[in-house]
């Protein structure tokens, strides 16, 4: 429920229930009085009073829509004899203050007294006279040169009006006091569901704005007060994770730049050495000059080839690279691979095989080029780990219910299983006696942000001198 409708809600049922705890202590009230005092109220007489308030109302809301001089016909004063007489009351009808009409016989001094304390009183007011009590309503008329006509109606009645004012009294006293309990209770609810949690999420949104975002909000208060704490603790879980990848990119940029520059220092060094040895007429002779130039050329080569993995892992990263992904025959596109990579294995000694275990055809969507890269940067890791003289490597198609499963392993020197974990990550090299090998070291970091980009999961398994295995998921279509 909106708060504005639960206040209005919570602010009506406080009166509806101060009007019912008033009825009943009056009730509890008056029924004590009666049995201290012996004498009560009595119902009669309060449904006297009643009918012949009303009816004197009646007659006197009928005189207001006639004029002063209708009032005087006889037809309407035997009419107005007979109302009256029933109700046991008295009409009187004055012109310049002088009786003109008495339906009853009643004492002039007391018609006197009666029409001037009614004067000043509202037609729901009673006035005492000579130990009586009387109810009264009058009408008063403007005359034609200035005269003043006045219709008085009154009858007297048993009431005990002390009793009766001290109910009234009472009354309102003890309908003010249960308001009072009851708004306060009203404002005790909304303090401890509004006032007091908005008052903690300022002390919250102070600590965030300090940078300190370990402290939980908790999700209390009604309603949308409940839903503005839940908005900032995700919003305060978001400020905390995105602070934490800033500083994890700070971090990931420093060290990028770090490891950068060691590979390339080795590499960039070896250049400089040779191009120095043929200015310097180390390479005398023309063969020796040519090996030089290629070595410099190579591992310039070597220089251009990690600037461009440094570059497509950092693309990778920001998600700047889109993918153009569309329907592949899985066992098509490997076929493809495998002719691709043919000759170069063949050129190295190496067998390179297509395992299909597939019963049927197998879509996915990827693509294409992208993930090339991730088989040639895992078949170039396979083919320079291969240390032995008949070095194989097989590439498996397989599938369980939604999943597409690849697997590239080989027969090479294999992975301890400590450093398994950790060849996924940057610049990281299993071997560390080839830290020096013709690679970036992004290799297979570039292989798992490319499967990832495919909504796809990488993974290894090795044994040390017997080999490893690649493996690949993607869903099927």
């Amino acid at each position: 429920m909106q708060l504005t409708k639960r206040f209005f809600t919570m602010n009506v049922l406080s009166v509806i229930l101060s009007v019912g705890l008033t009825v009943l202590a009056v009730i509890i009230f008056v029924a004590v009085y009666t049995k201290i005092f012996s004498h009560g109220v009595d119902s009669d007489e309060l449904k006297h009073a009643f009918e012949v308030r009303t009816g004197l109302n009646e007659i006197n809301m009928n005189a207001q829509t006639m004029k002063f001089e209708q009032l005087l016909d006889n037809t309407y004063k035997q009419e107005l004899s007979a109302r009256v007489r029933a109700l046991g009351a008295h009409a009187v009808i004055f012109k310049e203050g002088e009786i003109v009409y008495s339906a009853q016989n009643v004492d002039d001094i007391d018609i006197e007294r009666i029409l001037d304390l009614s004067s000043n009183m509202s037609d729901q007011d009673t006035v005492e006279l000579n130990g009586k009590i009387y109810i009264f309503a009058r009408t008063n008329y403007t005359l034609e040169f200035g005269d003043s006509g006045v219709l008085l109606l009154f009858a007297q009645v048993k009431l005990k009006a002390d009793l009766y004012m001290l109910i009234g009294y009472f009354t309102i006293g003890v309908f003010v006091l249960f308001f009072l309990l009851m708004n306060f209770w009203v404002s005790c609810t909304f303090s401890r569901g509004i006032i007091f949690p908005v008052v903690r999420l300022k002390d919250a949104a102070v600590k965030i704005s300090e940078g300190d975002l370990d402290g939980e909000i908790v999700e209390e208060g009604e309603g949308e007060v409940r839903e503005l704490c839940r908005t900032l603790e995700l919003m305060r879980i978001k400020l905390k994770e995105s602070v934490y990848l800033q500083q994890k990119y700070d971090d990931d940029r420093k060290f990028l730049v770090s490891s950068i520059s060691h590979d390339l220092k080795t590499p960039v060094t070896s250049v400089i050495g040779y191009i120095g040895g043929i200015i310097d007429g180390v390479a005398k002779t023309p063969e020796k000059t040519e090996e030089y130039l290629e070595t410099a050329r190579s591992k310039a080569i070597l220089v251009n080839a990690m600037i461009d993995d440094l570059l497509l892992y950092s693309k990778l990263d920001l998600n700047h690279i889109p993918y153009h992904f569309e329907k592949i025959d899985l066992v098509a596109y490997f076929e493809d691979c495998v002719v691709d990579y043919q000759y170069e294995y063949n050129k190295a000694n190496l067998s390179l095989e297509l395992d299909n275990q597939l019963n049927h055809s197998v879509l996915v969507f990827m693509d294409r080029e992208r993930f090339k890269r991730v088989v040639q940067n895992i078949l170039d890791n396979a083919a320079a780990y291969i240390d032995k003289p008949k070095g194989k490597v097989a590439i498996v198609l397989r599938e369980t219910t939604s999943s597409a499963i690849i697997e590239i392993k080989d027969n090479g020197k294999g992975i301890p299983e400590a450093k398994l974990p950790h060849i996924f990550d940057r610049f990281y090299r299993a071997d560390s006696s080839r830290s020096h090998t013709n690679g970036s070291g992004l290799g297979l970091a570039i292989a798992k942000q490319i499967v990832e980009g495919h909504e796809g999961d990488i993974w290894a398994r090795s044994v040390v001198d017997e080999g490893t295995r690649i493996m690949i998921s993607l869903k099927k279509i």
